[in-house]
């Protein structure tokens, strides 16, 4: 758990994404992160107090895991780009079901989606079945695509906040 993890939670709240339905914008770059890193998964991810939940996913049927399985709640205790190149050798990970059963999960590359205010809410993150590392340029352009996960829920949020307003001065 993060040191503020209640702060964390409430700035999750603050921006309304959690359980709302896909948006074209944010499935537009878990498209492009899974095209550009060559994985057949890549999840928009908003790790929640006991899931995970996915905004936005390619490659994947299930909407949500449970936390304690969830790399993306690992990623969300750094500060920058967290990259498993083979899971079964990794301790944290080995006998995680989501890597010994469904989906089999062997790489995972995921950037923290942290806000202005400093909160990691979840992670932009690619998947692969197999063990994998990624170039250089890849993971430049996760680092940017993360940066525009955050620019669209910044937006979300602030067009948010005027329509709420300009409901208030309404009535």
């Amino acid at each position: 758990m993060p040191d503020n993890e209640v702060a964390r939670l409430e700035a999750l709240r603050q921006y309304r994404l959690l359980d709302t339905t896909p948006e074209q914008a944010f499935d537009n770059i878990v498209r492009l992160a899974s095209f550009i890193c060559g994985t057949p998964i890549s999840l928009i991810s908003l790790v929640e107090e006991g899931r995970q939940w996915f905004k936005a996913k390619v490659g994947l049927e299930s909407s949500e895991t449970h936390r304690d399985h969830a790399f993306c709640a690992y990623t969300i205790l750094q500060s920058s780009l967290m990259v498993v190149e083979d899971a079964l050798l990794d301790e944290r990970f080995a006998e995680n079901p989501l890597v010994t059963s469904e989906p089999h999960i062997r790489f995972y590359a995921g950037v923290p989606l942290i806000t202005p205010g400093g909160h990691a809410l979840g992670a932009l993150c690619v998947i692969d079945r197999q063990p994998r590392k990624l170039s250089s340029e890849q993971k430049s352009a996760l680092n940017a695509l993360a940066s525009l996960v955050i620019d669209e829920m910044e937006l979300r949020r602030v067009s948010s906040g005027l329509a709420e307003a300009h409901t208030k001065i309404q009535t």
